[in-house]
C-alpha cells in the first residue's frame, strides 16, 4: 500500500513539472521527453515519469509514437483557428437565442461555476479550469431551442478537444481575462440585452482565446531539438 501511494506522488510531482515546462514553452511542440532524463532530474525511476506522460498524453498534451518516444504535441494551427472559429459563431448565436430560457436559478449556477474558475487562478490547473469552462458555456448554450445549431456546438467542442486538451496550458494569463469577461456575459444576459449584443459578446469572447493562443504559439521561442531530452 506505501509503495503505491508513493508512487501515485511522485506521479503527481512528475505530471506537474512536466506540465509546467510545457505550459511555459521549455518544452515546445515536439520536445522529446525522455523518461531517463526526467527521472534523473527529478530523482525518481522512470515509473512515476511514464505514468504521469500516460495521463498527458491522455490530455493531449503529448504524443507517443512507437520507436520514436514520447513528445509534446503538435498543434495544427490552421484546424485550430478554423475550429475556434467556428465555434465562437455557433456558439455565440446558441447562447443568445438560449437567453430568454436562462432563468435565474441557471445564471446563479453559472456564475458559481466562474466563481470556481477564479478560484484556480492563483494556483493554477489549466485542465480542471478548462473542465469548468466548459461546464460554464454550456449551462448558457444548452437550453438553446434549435437543435441544429445546438448539434454544431456540440461538435465544435468535440473537435476542439481533439485538437488540445487546454489553450490556458499554453496561455495561463488569459484565463483571468476569461473570467472577467465571463461576468460581462451573464450580466448581458440578467438585464435582457438584445440578443445580437449577447452574440457578439459569447462570440469575440472565444475569438479573444483563439488570438491569445495564436499569439502566444508564435511569440515562443526555438524549441529544442528533438533529439535532446533535457
Amino acid at each position: 500500500m506505501t509503495t503505491v501511494l508513493d508512487r501515485g506522488s511522485k506521479s503527481e510531482v512528475a505530471y506537474a513539472w512536466i506540465r509546467e515546462r510545457i505550459a511555459g514553452h521549455a518544452f515546445g511542440p515536439g520536445y522529446r521527453l525522455v523518461l531517463g532524463g526526467i527521472a534523473d532530474e527529478l530523482g525518481m525511476s522512470v515509473v512515476p515519469v511514464r505514468e504521469a506522460i500516460r495521463r498527458l498524453e491522455a490530455e493531449g498534451l503529448v504524443t507517443f509514437e512507437r520507436n520514436v518516444g514520447a513528445r509534446v504535441a503538435l498543434v495544427d494551427e490552421s484546424e485550430y483557428a478554423h475550429t475556434m472559429q467556428t465555434l465562437g459563431l455557433v456558439e455565440g448565436a446558441a447562447t443568445a437565442l438560449s437567453a430568454p430560457f436562462l432563468d435565474g436559478e441557471a445564471l446563479d449556477r453559472a456564475s458559481a461555476i466562474n466563481d470556481r474558475m477564479l478560484g484556480l487562478l492563483d494556483h493554477f490547473d489549466a485542465h480542471a479550469f478548462t473542465t469548468l469552462n466548459r461546464d460554464f458555456h454550456s449551462v448558457l448554450y444548452e437550453p438553446c431551442p434549435n437543435p441544429h445549431l445546438l448539434d454544431l456546438v456540440h461538435r465544435g467542442w468535440s473537435r476542439l478537444s481533439g485538437i488540445r486538451d487546454s489553450t490556458f496550458a499554453f496561455v495561463p494569463g488569459r484565463a483571468r481575462h476569461s473570467v472577467e469577461e465571463h461576468v460581462q456575459i451573464l450580466d448581458l444576459i440578467r438585464r435582457g440585452a438584445d440578443p445580437l449584443e449577447i452574440e457578439l459578446a459569447a462570440r469575440d469572447h472565444r475569438w479573444r482565446t483563439m488570438d491569445a493562443f495564436l499569439t502566444s504559439r508564435h511569440s515562443t521561442p526555438a524549441t529544442a531539438p528533438a533529439s535532446e531530452g533535457r
